[in-house]
């Protein structure tokens, strides 16, 4: 049986793929995936280097900066190194759509387009069709990065990272009990009542107020000045806020119109609206430094303000350093080897969240691949080291449950769930793993603290 091709899946019925699943742990037995492997010859520090070569030079000690700053912010800049060290570890041989970069911090609130608050995945630069195991390795992991960063115990930092990978087995084999509409469906809204515990409430609570503050009007209100021509003006803030050359500006008029190309029609009419005032760069993120990011301030008749994000889209880390072939995801034109960056990441988007952005689109400049999405539009994240244990568990176990949503969007489901099983076997074993390489990645955040102390990285 060929799992790694999504589109073939519908040759076999529910219940051979689960079957097909059970048999698999003859060859892959689910504590396989307890060990870490380290066969030598790891190149951390040359991978974040090679990263680097394509990075605005001027930002490049930013990111180091943020990378310096503890073994969490660490481990979040470096999904292409975990890519490359999760290429030597078992998989099953089911892929699905991976967001690549399923650490802790890349879950979040955000307003859908009927305006509740909803909580979802929120990063999808590095989505690919990749062996699902790599997304739940990468969660498990930062978990137990992000609980020895809040001060946890090494039995309950543990303990939090198997009751995460146990929240993923129950999801799926729930989600493969569902039709695939009704997993379609599934979210977590949390307007409605009865959704969040206690523990998490007061966190749920400082989102609601977050999202009420993260709107595209208090960005214009914060960061621009109104010109003598009545257009909004970005404000200097270098290096996290800065204008563009003009050969950039002269282009953005006609670039937006390509972005216009690739939305619905009736998104493409809503743009009618509006005009284009204003363009800056943005620095954004831990791992993004460095990309090229813009923001656009844009205003209606009334000077209502919009705010939309462009950033650039490079080629998934599971495919240039994981290995994996490249499959494009499904709809993709072909003869647009450019633009297929910023499809992956459109269409990785809307196939991992329960609801997104209407705005989300993407083009191409120069030679480099961007999407486009709504910046600031009622969406917040969760400093997890501030929770207590309560809260950070339930919030761990949220995330796994929402990332068993995504991946139950692809048809290899019910194999993931013959595969898993009722034991708790693998995710003993994942998190195990999971510790293990948490011991990886404060190792090697240490060595890239020392490489930027002896002059290797750039520095602020």
């Amino acid at each position: 049986m060929n799992l790694t091709q999504l589109d073939e899946l519908d040759m076999y019925s529910a219940a051979e793929l689960r079957e097909a699943g059970r048999a698999r742990r003859a060859q892959v037995p689910r504590s396989a995936h307890a060990e870490y492997r380290d066969p030598g010859g790891r190149d951390p520090l040359g991978i974040i280097e090679a990263q680097n070569i394509d990075r605005v030079p001027e930002l490049i000690g930013l990111r180091t900066e943020r990378m310096r700053e503890s073994p969490f912010t660490f481990y979040r800049g470096t999904a292409a190194v975990q890519a490359a060290d999760l290429a030597r570890d078992p998989v099953t041989g089911a892929q699905v759509v991976i967001s690549g970069d399923a650490h802790l911090s890349n879950f979040g609130f955000y307003r859908s387009p009927q305006r509740t608050l909803v909580f979802d995945m929120n990063d999808f630069d590095e989505a690919a069709v990749a062996p699902w195991e790599w997304d739940v390795k990468r969660l498990v992991a930062s978990i137990v990065v992000a609980a020895r960063a809040r001060g946890a115990s090494a039995a309950d930092a543990e303990a939090a990272a198997v009751a995460t990978a146990a929240a993923y087995r129950t999801a799926i084999r729930d989600f493969d009990a569902l039709p695939a509409l009704e997993r379609y469906y599934r979210r977590i809204d949390l307007d409605g009542k009865g959704t969040v515990p206690g523990s998490l409430r007061d966190v749920v609570r400082a989102a609601r107020r977050a999202a009420k503050r993260r709107t595209s009007s208090r960005v214009i209100a914060r960061t621009t000045a109104l010109g003598d021509d009545g257009r909004r003006r970005f404000l200097e803030d270098p290096p996290v806020t800065a204008h563009v050359g003009e050969e950039l500006r002269a282009v953005v008029e006609e670039l937006f119109q390509q972005y216009l190309l690739t939305v619905r029609a009736d998104v493409a009419l809503l743009f009618t609206h509006y005009r284009i005032d204003d363009l800056v760069r943005r620095v954004v993120g831990v791992g993004s430094v460095g990309t090229r990011c813009y923001i656009i301030a844009m205003s209606g008749p009334d000077r209502e303000p919009l705010v939309m994000q462009v950033k650039q889209a490079g080629q998934a880390v599971a495919y240039e350093y994981g290995g994996m072939p490249g499959e494009a995801l499904p709809g993709m034109r072909e003869g647009r080897a450019i633009a297929e960056h910023g499809y992956r990441v459109v269409s990785g988007q809307r196939v991992l969240q329960a609801v997104s952005d209407p705005f989300l689109g993407y083009l191409e400049n120069d030679g480099r691949a961007f999407y486009v999405r709504q910046f600031r539009d009622g969406n917040s994240s969760v400093e997890v080291e501030t929770l207590d244990e309560d809260a950070f568990r339930w919030y761990a176990r949220a995330c796994a449950w929402v990332l068993a949503r995504g991946h139950a969007q692809s048809p290899a489901v019910p194999y993931i769930a013959g595969y898993l099983g009722r034991s708790d076997a693998f995710e003993r074993a994942v998190a195990r793993w999971g510790v293990a390489y948490a011991d990886q990645a404060e190792a090697d955040h240490a060595a890239f603290d020392q490489a930027a102390r002896d002059g290797r990285f750039p520095t602020l």
